[in-house]
């Protein structure tokens, strides 16, 4: 509790000089750690001062993607200490412990609408609403398992595995991304065919394996915590390996 109390008073601290300068300003190095620690996904822009270029586009940005947390740190002995030697603008996300950077050097165009691609393709949460931005952050990442939920938005299921297994996630962090796919929307019915499920299926829950390219499905039943935990460990211990693939038709023979 004193723990959460100090890093409570800490990040207070931090937004408030941050009311002064438009981003909150990270000084030393426990600061951008208890930053990246506060949000499933933040931006920390290592930039030398407010003239700097990027400045400007990462505020305009952050104040299009409120749902990531933004801070700037000009304090280059703290650069050193997460491998910045430039100005670069890092995301940084706790799902499967990445850091996407943009070296600002490199970049060939930078503006606020860029920076906004920049983080929502890169947004990738302990669970993760599937769509044509987020699947890039998805399938870039260096997890190649998803465990995927399918429901229908709208419906009392989709807010509540959600919730459900968004809470389970973190215990299979770099080990599965968590991905909550809308059944109900006609350009996701190639993920659903993909797995031998039509809307009228769901909910389901699976698993696809993107080294073996391969899937499988929960069997049918209640879509509880324990139920999915299990699942999870039967991939990870091996024992799906010679369980029958969803969506694979029967064997007959001639």
């Amino acid at each position: 509790m004193l723990v959460t109390l100090c890093l409570t008073l800490l990040m207070s601290s931090v937004f408030a000089t941050g009311k002064e300068s438009g981003l909150p300003r990270l000084d030393d190095t426990e600061t951008v750690k208890a930053f990246i620690s506060s949000a499933e996904v933040v931006v920390i822009g290592f930039l030398e001062n407010e003239e700097s270029l990027g400045y400007k586009e990462l505020l305009a940005a952050s104040q299009k993607v409120k749902s990531v947390p933004a801070a700037m740190c000009t304090v280059k002995e703290v650069w050193v200490d997460f491998n910045i030697s430039s100005d670069t603008i890092t995301l940084f996300r706790k799902v499967d412990n990445h850091e996407e950077n943009l070296v600002l050097a490199m970049a060939k165009k930078l503006d606020a609408d860029g920076l906004v691609n920049f983080i929502t393709t890169n947004e990738v949460r302990y669970i993760t609403e599937y769509n044509q931005v987020t699947a890039v952050g998805l399938f870039n990442s260096e997890v190649k398992t998803h465990l995927v939920i399918f429901a229908n938005r709208g419906s009392k299921d989709y807010t509540k595995l959600k919730k459900r297994l968004g809470a389970l996630a973190p215990e299979f962090t770099g080990k599965f991304l968590f991905v909550l796919i809308n059944g109900g929307v006609k350009s996701n019915f190639k993920s659903l065919n993909y797995f031998g499920l039509k809307s009228t299926d769901l909910p389901r829950v699976g698993i696809y394996d993107g080294d073996s390219d391969r899937k499988w499905l929960l069997p049918e039943g209640e879509i509880s915590t324990e139920r999915v935990r299990d699942f999870c460990q039967s991939f990870l211990q091996g024992e799906l390996k010679n369980v029958k693939q969803a969506g694979e038709e029967p064997k007959t023979e001639l």
